[in-house]
């Protein structure tokens, strides 16, 4: 494809040199070699690098549909796994259930007990404790509002 181009653009310029050469004004024909050098080197380097960046693209939208069909395939060969696990926990949660009501039967006696056992200590506990913080927050409100007033005014 590049050649064609390179090859029509040269005969383009081909023809067009020579229908000036019969003109009465004489040119530069070193002047004129070199622009159209230079015009076909820039052609080049254009249609070199517009190729490069469509197989790049080419190649990047090759590996994203890649990358999507691997997904897709591991998502299908995992998928029947995945119901699977589900449909055996499912089971065995069904097969716990009893044993988890049995422990829990067992165990609200025993929670039960402790609980009234301990409630009375914590509320004796509260109780005397109570006093001591109400105190202390008096002192420290005294100390806040004492702070306060060596303060200067602002």
């Amino acid at each position: 494809m590049k050649f064609a181009l390179i090859a029509a653009l040269v005969v383009v310029l081909a023809v067009a040199h020579g229908t000036e050469a019969g003109s009465l004004v004489k040119r530069d024909a070193q002047s004129d070699l070199n622009k159209i050098t230079k015009l076909i080197n820039e052609m080049t380097t254009s249609i070199s690098s517009a190729t490069q960046d469509m197989v790049e693209k080419v190649k990047a939208m090759e590996v994203t549909n890649t990358a999507q069909t691997y997904m897709e395939d591991s998502r299908a060969k995992i998928q029947p796994l995945v119901e699977k696990v589900q449909a055996e926990a499912a089971k065995l949660q069904e097969q716990v259930k009893p044993f988890i009501a049995n422990i829990e039967d067992k165990i609200k006696p025993v929670t039960d007990n402790f609980n009234a056992q301990v409630k009375p200590l914590t509320d004796n506990f509260h109780a005397q404790v109570k006093p001591l913080t109400d105190m202390m927050e008096k002192f420290f409100q005294q100390v806040m509002d004492q702070t306060k007033a060596l303060l200067p005014p602002q």
